[in-house]
C-alpha cells in the first residue's frame, strides 16, 4: 500500500492525514494600495487561513502591449479591456513584495506567489519564499515549471484548462527540474466559475492517477464547494480573498470577504474531522444515550410459573432489558419468581 503523499509548507505538512491547507489568494484585490495588501494580509492571518499568496508580474511579463484583436477579452468580467490594460491594472508592484513578505512574517502567516517568468522566480527566491504556485494558465509554459522547480521549493501547480496530458505533462516538467515536493490543484478557470461545473469527483481520480498531493482552486461565489472537495480528497483549498467584495477591482467581486474565509477556515476543517475513518463501534457521544435503545420489558404482572405470551412483553424504551431481537425465544419461556409490569425482562427473570 503507497504511503500517503505529503508536502510541507514553512514547517506545515499537507496531506488529507492533515487539516486541509487553506490558501488566501491577494490576487488584485489590493486594487492600486499597498496599505489595502497590508490589511488583506491581516484579515487573512484572523480568518486563519494558513497562507497568503501573491501573483508576482509585471504587464510586460505576461503579454504584450497590443490592441490587436487577439489580445483583446471577449466577454465576462473583463469584456473589451486589453491584456496590457488588465495587468497593468491588476499587477503586484515589485517593489511592494518586501514590505508584503516582512508584514506576513510579523503576523506568523507564511507568504508565497505564483511567478509568471524567471524574473519573478529571482525576485522571490531574494525574498526566501517558502513555496511556488504555477497559475493555471502558465500549466503549459514547462519551462517555467522547470525553473520553479530548480529552486527545490515545494510547489503547488493549478490544472484548469488543462486537460490529463497536459497535467502529466507540467507534472513531469516539475518532477524533471529537481521538484521533490509537488501538488496539483484541480480548478475551473472560469470568474466566476459555476458550482456545477466543478465534477469535484475529479479530484479522487488526479489522487489515484498521479499520485500527489491534490486539493482544490475554488472560483464559486461561497464556500460550498470548496468544503465538498475535502470530502473528495481535497488537501489544499485556495480562495481569492478581498476586504470587499464591492470594492471595484478586477478580482473584488468572485473574492471572498473577511467572514467568509473565516467560516472557509473553520468549516473546512471540521469537514475533515468529521471524515475520520471506517468505524462501526460505538461513539464516545453516544455512550450516554445507549439506555435509550429499545429492550423487552414485562407489561403485566406475572406470578412465578406463568408462562410468558406475547401480550406479556413489548419492545419500548429504555433499554435495560434483553435486546428485542430474542422476543420469539423468549415466549413461550416460565418466570422463575413474581415480576412487576414495567419491568425489564433480564435472564433473570425465567428458568
Amino acid at each position: 500500500m503507497m504511503s500517503e503523499p505529503k508536502i510541507t509548507i514553512a514547517g506545515r505538512e499537507i496531506s488529507r492525514n492533515h487539516p486541509p491547507y487553506i490558501i488566501a489568494e491577494l490576487s488584485a484585490n489590493h486594487n492600486g494600495k499597498l496599505e489595502t495588501a497590508l490589511r488583506i494580509i491581516e484579515e487573512a492571518a484572523k480568518a486563519g487561513a494558513d497562507a497568503v499568496k501573491l501573483q508576482t508580474y509585471r504587464p510586460d511579463t505576461i503579454t504584450l502591449n497590443s490592441d490587436s484583436e487577439e489580445f483583446k477579452i471577449k466577454g465576462g468580467l473583463w469584456d473589451g479591456r486589453t491584456l496590457y490594460e488588465l495587468y497593468e491594472e491588476a499587477h503586484m508592484p515589485w517593489e511592494w513584495h518586501k514590505p508584503l513578505f516582512e508584514h506576513a512574517q510579523k503576523l506568523g502567516i507564511p507568504i508565497f506567489s505564483s511567478p509568471f517568468d524567471t524574473t519573478a522566480v529571482d525576485l522571490l527566491e531574494d525574498l526566501n519564499a517558502p513555496a511556488y504556485k504555477i497559475a493555471s494558465f502558465e500549466a503549459v509554459d514547462l519551462p517555467l515549471i522547470r525553473y520553479v522547480a530548480a529552486t527545490g521549493k515545494p510547489t503547488i501547480i493549478s490544472t484548469g484548462m488543462a486537460n490529463a496530458e497536459e497535467i502529466e505533462e507540467a507534472v513531469t516538467a516539475a518532477r524533471e527540474g529537481g521538484c521533490k515536493e509537488l501538488a496539483i490543484l484541480h480548478c475551473v478557470s472560469g470568474y466566476p466559475a459555476p458550482a456545477e461545473d466543478y465534477n469535484l469527483r475529479t479530484i479522487q481520480d488526479m489522487i489515484e492517477r498521479f499520485g500527489l498531493v491534490t486539493g482544490l482552486s475554488d472560483h464559486t461565489l461561497d464556500n460550498t464547494t470548496a468544503i465538498a472537495s475535502v470530502v473528495m480528497g481535497a488537501a489544499v483549498i485556495e480562495k481569492h480573498f478581498t476586504l470587499d467584495r464591492n470594492g471595484g477591482g478586477p478580482d473584488d467581486s468572485f473574492s471572498l470577504e473577511p467572514v467568509d474565509l473565516t467560516a472557509l477556515c473553520r468549516d473546512s476543517k471540521m469537514a475533515w474531522k468529521a471524515l475520520g475513518e471506517v468505524n462501526y463501534g460505538r461513539k464516545s457521544s453516544e455512550q450516554g444515550n445507549v439506555q435509550f435503545r429499545r429492550s423487552l420489558y414485562f407489561v403485566k404482572d406475572m406470578k412465578a410459573g406463568d408462562v410468558i405470551t406475547e401480550n406479556c412483553v413489548r419492545s419500548v424504551r429504555p433499554g435495560f432489558g434483553l435486546p428485542p431481537k430474542v422476543f420469539d425465544w423468549v415466549i413461550g419461556k416460565m418466570v422463575c419468581k413474581p415480576v412487576d409490569a414495567n419491568t425489564p425482562v433480564t435472564k433473570d427473570s425465567f428458568a
